[in-house]
């Protein structure tokens, strides 16, 4: 099985940032992607942010230019920094990973997995 542990959230004022970080553990071959995405009450679940294995990155309008999306391969973890947050920034986090998972050729498959969720509160 495979594993991912968000840590980070927390409330924090208008204009303040926090920075998440999740944490992939168990049978991982290789990660081919991570991203963060975000879930507000009574609206859906939306992609606030990606990063490809090679690099690239995606992230959602609304928070170009104040959030930053990195990760550490050695460690199997992704952050997300979020600076300038705004009271519109509120909802449950919850840390993606597109992966392949397996020790042996045979059982290689690929695989998502979400993690359980971190609260982020910003205050107004």
């Amino acid at each position: 099985q495979v594993q991912l542990v968000e840590s980070g959230g927390g409330l924090v004022q208008p204009g303040g940032s926090l920075r998440l970080s999740c944490a992939a553990s168990g049978s991982i071959f290789s990660i081919n992607a991570m991203g963060w995405y975000r879930q507000a009450p009574g609206k859906q679940r939306e992609l606030v942010a990606s990063i490809t294995s090679g690099g690239s990155t995606n992230y959602v309008d609304s928070v170009k230019g104040r959030h930053t999306i990195s990760r550490d391969n050695a460690k199997k973890m992704v952050y997300l920094q979020m600076n300038s947050l705004k009271p519109e920034d509120t909802a449950v986090y919850y840390c993606n990973a597109d992966l392949v998972q397996g020790h042996t050729y045979s059982s290689r498959r690929r695989a998502v997995y979400w993690g359980q969720g971190t609260q982020v509160t910003v205050s107004s």
